[in-house]
């Protein structure tokens, strides 16, 4: 049996695990199949203390990892099927194998929120896709005008990326300024190769028939009028939603399926489950912020296993 089980490998997972280890708790990591979580798909992150020329978002999880291993953290590539907490110790199914702990750690993260197309669905990974750091460079988007869509931090970084490869970005948003921060939106609006729509959403992405993408179109939402875009390639980013399936029926979570903490701390509504990170963070979602919540919950879960021990 497990002392302690820690369910994601992002900044929060891993932090915890650095902590969770260095108190000897023996942690045991379940990092998935996509370990790193989000942050290994932003590129060069620019706000994590401690790297002033920045870091990439990998490069940062690797050695949060090799940290937390030093200390004897055990980090498994292995994806959790279920998770029973109804009884004590907690029962995991792990590939097929049942696995039991004293303490969990739910450190599982978020996921890119999709716009509901049909045709988005359809031509995923035939032009449509949701990190420009990882696909952007790809021969069918070169030399090729882009779309690029949301407002956001993350929206305005991917436009950006994206100028090294499309010919032109445009970047589709909903409302007539942007939501990012001063500094991401400055950079965008001041590049010549971005090009903004204002107050629009995309209705669809074409082509089906030709099973990759060839423009999409879009609709003005204080006109209503409809216009069509030829892209070669459409980068959602509007957001993400958190990982927390798993725990449907057994964690409390608010309405738009975040886990809720209790008392200020990371505990959860089952005594021995803790939560860190953009599982349970609808505010704040950052790097720094998911591992100092995990940091928080191993503490919390070192208390929890001392006095119920």
């Amino acid at each position: 049996m497990e002392n302690l089980v820690i369910i994601g490998a992002g900044c929060a997972g891993l932090t915890a695990a650095v902590y969770a280890a260095r108190a000897n708790l023996k942690p045991l990591v379940f990092a998935g199949p996509t370990p790193g979580g989000l942050i290994t798909t932003t590129g060069v992150v620019e706000n994590f203390p401690g790297f002033p020329e920045g870091v990439e978002g990998f490069d940062l999880v690797s050695k949060i990892q090799a940290q937390a291993e030093r200390f004897g953290a055990r980090v498994e590539f292995s994806e959790v099927e279920s998770v029973d907490l109804s009884m004590k110790p907690f029962q995991l199914k792990v590939e097929g194998q049942t696995i039991q702990t004293t303490a969990l750690i739910v450190a599982t993260g978020a996921a890119h929120r999709h716009l509901g197309l049909e045709s988005e669905a359809k031509l995923e990974r035939k032009g449509v896709t949701y990190c420009a750091t990882c696909d952007g460079a790809l021969p069918i988007f070169r030399n090729q005008p882009l779309v690029v869509v949301g407002g956001g931090d993350s929206a305005c970084e991917e436009a950006l990326h994206l100028t090294q490869f499309g010919s032109m970005v445009y970047l589709i948003h909903r409302r007539d300024t942007l939501r990012a921060s001063k500094i991401m939106a400055d950079r965008v609006l001041c590049n010549p190769k971005i090009k903004p729509v204002w107050d629009s959403v995309v209705t669809d992405v074409l082509d089906v028939t030709q099973g990759k993408v060839t423009g999409i179109r879009v609709k003005n939402v204080k006109t209503n009028e409809e216009t069509t875009i030829p892209c070669a390639g459409v980068f959602v980013a509007i957001g993400h939603a958190p990982n927390n399936s798993l725990f449907d029926g057994q964690l409390e979570m608010d309405a738009a399926g975040y886990i809720l903490r209790r008392n200020g701390t990371t505990e959860t509504n089952i005594p021995g489950v803790f939560v860190a990170g953009d599982c349970a963070d609808p505010r704040y979602r950052q790097a720094i912020t998911a591992a100092a919540m995990g940091a928080q919950a191993a503490i919390d879960a070192g208390r929890w296993i001392g006095e119920n021990s």
